[in-house]
């Protein structure tokens, strides 16, 4: 799993982001892993979404696209923008609760289960929602 380590915050993360106006989920997950990594992978399949409240912040709603599998020649054009991101690295599953903060790290679960299964899970903070 392809995770990113921001400039601004502590802690690793997935590749993602706000979306521009009139901008599709798809479109804004394709557009800030170019941004923040450099590389066009195809974004394709939704295998998440989680309802996310805050209280200062507002309640989002957060999507995890399946980004595919990168070839190893890809993965030697990945360039960490600097600005937003500072490094990436590729972690095993296995090492995802050590990694992410619990919210992430069950949203990313729910993804890598959704994908095994060809499916699509709906969450609300992180949490399965039949």
């Amino acid at each position: 799993m392809l995770l990113v380590k921001p400039t601004y915050k502590p802690g690793w993360e997935i590749p993602g982001g706000y979306l521009h106006p009139g901008e599709t989920p798809g479109e804004g997950a394709a557009r800030e892993v170019k941004e923040e990594l450099g590389i066009t992978p195809p974004i394709s399949r939704l295998l998440v979404a989680d309802w996310a409240p805050h209280p200062t912040e507002g309640d989002k709603l957060l999507f995890v696209f399946d980004g595919g599998i990168l070839p190893v020649d890809e993965r030697a054009q990945i360039n960490p923008d600097g600005v937003e991101i500072g490094e990436y690295a590729f972690h095993a599953a296995d090492q995802i609760d050590t990694l992410l903060i619990p919210r992430l790290a069950r949203r990313v679960h729910a993804a890598i289960d959704a994908r095994s299964r060809s499916a699509t899970v709906y969450l609300e903070h992180g949490t399965t929602h039949p």
